[in-house]
């Protein structure tokens, strides 16, 4: 009958740097996986490539339908201190510029113009798209309701929410508990309660028409805990973008 083992070690960073955005601090695996007779030398030849490489024969990326091709922003090689940053350590970027987009979206039977331009820089999904890489750099295509919202200045407070999605300015987690006791920063409960900053304009019905979210700025919202993208703001603030169907009510 065939057995199988985990060694207690963990694999190396070398091997976990192979998949791009997964850090090794917060992961961890067995080092050498045992099923059977198989070792991890059975898998040396195997490679795991993120990325789609266009062929330098093609000049240009044509996205079809609500599809956006974004430029990926490279990560930060520094720290705000200046220290530099390891490959694992790096964040892997959320944002980029539009370089081209698709045709117009329909919406029942209206046809509607993709709200996003070329050269905007935009926010998107954590995991959404499909990496590519053309002409030296790395690229994403996907779809228009797939970006969070609009960057003009590189404030992330001043982001201007797409669709459906409102940016909240996360509340403070309380730094003591009930009897009196000092929290680290380790033991502070994620706060899931926060202040509506942006809200967006709004899903297309079978019309075409925008329909307006339930919730406004200024409103003091209660949201899923572990829906949305989170961002650090230059203040110093917590921000996270959400749909509005991850807001669960509205605190007053």
């Amino acid at each position: 009958m065939a057995t199988a083992q985990l060694t207690a070690c963990s694999i190396s960073s070398r091997n976990v740097s192979s998949f791009e955005g997964l850090r090794p601090s917060a992961v961890q695996f067995p080092s050498v996986v045992r099923i059977g007779t198989l070792t991890q030398r059975s898998f040396r030849g195997l490679v795991v490539k993120a990325a789609t490489v266009v062929a330098p024969k093609y000049t240009a990326i044509r996205p079809l339908g609500d599809r956006v091709l974004v430029k990926i922003k490279e990560a930060e090689e520094k720290t705000d201190g200046g220290i530099l940053l390891p490959s694992t350590a790096q964040t892997k970027p959320q944002g980029g510029e539009v370089v081209a987009v698709g045709e117009e979206k329909s919406a029942g039977k209206s046809k509607i113009e993709t709200r996003v331009q070329i050269g905007a820089q935009v926010v998107y999904s954590k995991y959404a798209g499909t990496e590519v890489e053309f002409n030296g750099a790395k690229h994403l295509i996907l779809k228009d309701d797939d970006i969070v919202g609009i960057l003009e200045t590189d404030e992330i407070k001043d982001l201007k929410p797409m669709n459906d999605r409102v940016l909240i300015q996360v509340a403070q987690a309380e730094d003591k508990t009930a009897g009196g006791l000092l929290l680290t920063e380790a033991t502070k409960e994620k706060p899931s309660i926060g202040t509506v900053i942006a809200v967006g304009p709004g899903p297309l019905d079978e019309e075409g028409n925008r329909k307006p979210l339930s919730v406004n700025p200024g409103n003091t919202v209660l949201y899923s805990k572990y829906a949305g993208n989170d961002f650090k703001g230059k203040d110093g603030s917590d921000y996270i973008a959400l749909r509005v169907s991850n807001i669960m009510a509205v605190l007053s």
